[in-house]
């Protein structure tokens, strides 16, 4: 039995949408977040983003991928999320011209 099998994610963990930026590595895939925040003194808003480590278990997602995941336990030093499902591929442009680039 793997240590991935036995993840568990209860319905009122918390969950983020975000896209897929790395696709590299083997069941492992790398979520920004972005959102906008207000500056506490000056109000102005600013974009920023939070990167994620997360678990896909069936590498089912891809560069590009609009992603949903979930907080769970840790599964390595930085791996706390796992994905929950796919909200939408990406074009098959942005595929092609990813695959490209890492030749």
């Amino acid at each position: 039995m793997s240590p991935a099998a036995s993840i568990k994610v209860t319905d009122n963990s918390p969950r983020r949408i975000g896209v897929v930026e790395g696709d590299r590595r083997d069941k492992t895939r790398t979520v920004v977040v972005a959102f906008v925040a207000r500056h506490p003194k000056y109000g102005k808003f600013t974009k920023r983003r939070t990167v994620l480590h997360v678990h896909d278990e069936k590498n089912e997602s891809h560069v590009g991928d609009r992603v949903e995941v979930a907080e769970c336990r840790p599964l390595s030093r930085t791996k706390n999320w796992t994905l929950i499902r796919v909200v939408t591929k990406a074009p098959m442009k942005l595929l092609a011209m990813t695959e490209e680039a890492g030749r």
